[in-house]
């Protein structure tokens, strides 16, 4: 039967394989072609192409996470496989992922499919960076976290050796950033107007502006959190009720900042009527604790029930709290210390504005009153209401504080002194102008020489 199969069809022979099993194929003319068995469909087709030297290449599959050697894709990889990385919270993973992954799918050039995913690192050039910046115009700040993105790539090859210089260190992209938009204080009043003490909206609102907390520490925060501090204030001790909070944010890198905050007599109202059902302070109607992702979208909907407009978030509360302490005179380090901040600068971000009008005010007010004598700014006219004018103090004796001391008084006081043998300290004139104190001081000293 073979052999008149060799004869209908030349070149056809079989073997077996390891496995024990029969293949067949095509031999003839220097090509090697594997055949479908004789009774199965396509056999007559195989062998036909085989014959003509029609041969199909097998398709090359890309197989999902391959990459080739020293390009952007490896270097993704191997950036998800670092410690680093995987210290990182889930929120930062994903926001750095979608970025990655949207620079890898771009392509290099706008007519060619390549994609900077097969595109070696040692071949990125300043120009490139910049021109991928180039096409995020309208959005700055996704081009700012895009230029982050790709450097996390750039510093993996260097790691690696795949590359010596960075070629995005010469890149610098800062837009301008103002923060969150604070909450004024209308649209506070309309949304504790809406809704009520012991709602969850309101529970809500009243951890992040008066703990200053971000979206996943009001989610998580505890009833266990709540302990009483022992704080001396001014030689005297006082005991603070507050809540003992240890941050999320880098809680898997550095184990997470751990605050301090003390429950306001404003806070201490809202939390006397929440609701004590769950684990968590803030609870659903249900009594669960709520997950910090669905709080921005249930803060937009509380909101857009209270008619605020659009722009204020969650976050926004925690920089209205930023403000009130800028507005109460408080400290940079106790802003920081309150809201959790490591760095000056992003801690005086909260504060800036409010800082800038209170001591913009108040240095116009210095100058109003350097040259007008005139009241303060905002103040009615009339009596002065600011500090009360200091009269000079009236003292018959020339060197008592508010007279007039002469050179003369001086001479006749130091030259006519005579110095005993035991040393006496003269009397030294009270007068209020430093420099010349410092004057009788050097005056008094040569005389002394001169007496002797």
């Amino acid at each position: 039967m073979e052999q008149r199969l060799k004869d209908k069809h030349p070149g056809v022979s079989s073997y077996m394989d390891r496995h024990g099993k029969t293949r067949w194929r095509y031999r003839a003319n220097g090509r090697l072609v594997p055949l479908p068995a004789p009774n199965e469909r396509g056999f007559k087709e195989a062998y036909r192409a085989a014959v003509e030297g029609r041969i199909r290449k097998a398709p090359v599959v890309t197989m999902p996470g391959a990459a080739l050697p020293g390009t952007f894709g490896a270097a993704e990889k191997r950036l998800k496989a670092s410690v680093k990385w995987l210290a990182h919270d889930d929120s930062t993973k994903f926001k750095n992922s979608r970025l990655i992954e949207e620079f890898l799918g771009l392509r290099v050039v706008p007519d060619h499919p390549l994609t900077w995913r097969d595109v070696p690192v040692k071949n990125l050039r300043r120009v490139h960076v910049e021109e991928l910046l180039g096409h995020f115009i309208a959005t700055p700040h996704k081009a700012k976290h895009l230029l982050v993105a790709i450097r996390k790539l750039v510093y993996v090859a260097m790691r690696l050796d795949w590359i010596a210089i960075d070629p995005t260190a010469a890149v610098e992209w800062r837009p301008a950033y103002t923060g969150w938009k604070a909450w004024p204080h209308e649209a506070m009043q309309k949304f504790e107007q809406r809704w009520p003490l012991g709602t969850a909206a309101r529970t809500c609102y009243g951890l992040a502006l008066w703990l200053g907390n971000r979206r996943g520490d009001v989610a998580d925060l505890r009833w266990d959190q709540r302990v009483t501090r022992k704080v001396m204030i001014d030689g005297q001790e006082r005991h603070f009720d507050g809540f003992d909070i240890v941050q999320a944010k880098n809680k898997n890198r550095t184990g997470g900042k751990r605050l301090f905050v003390p429950i306001t007599p404003m806070l201490g109202e809202i939390l006397g009527a929440a609701d004590k059902r769950g684990e968590t302070v803030l609870v659903t109607a249900y009594g669960q604790p709520f997950s910090s992702k669905s709080l921005t979208g249930s803060m937009a909907h509380w909101c857009k029930l209270a008619g605020l407009a659009k722009g204020l978030t969650l976050h926004g509360l925690r920089k209205s709290l930023g403000v009130y302490l800028a507005e109460a005179e408080a400290s940079t380090r106790q802003l920081m210390d309150v809201l959790g901040h490591d760095d000056i600068d992003h801690a005086e971000l909260y504060s800036r504005e409010a800082s800038q009008v209170r001591l913009a005010v108040q240095g116009m007010d210095r100058v109003v009153r350097l040259v007008t004598r005139r009241p303060m700014l905002g103040e009615p006219s009339g009596e002065p209401v600011g500090e009360p004018t200091r009269k000079p103090l009236k003292n018959k004796d020339n060197g008592g504080p508010g007279g007039r001391l002469k050179i003369v008084d001086c001479i006749e006081f130091f030259v006519g002194q005579k110095r005993k043998a035991s040393h006496i300290v003269p009397y030294a004139p009270v007068t209020p102008f430093g420099p010349f104190q410092l004057s009788l001081r050097k005056f008094q000293s040569h005389a002394s020489e001169s007496a002797h």
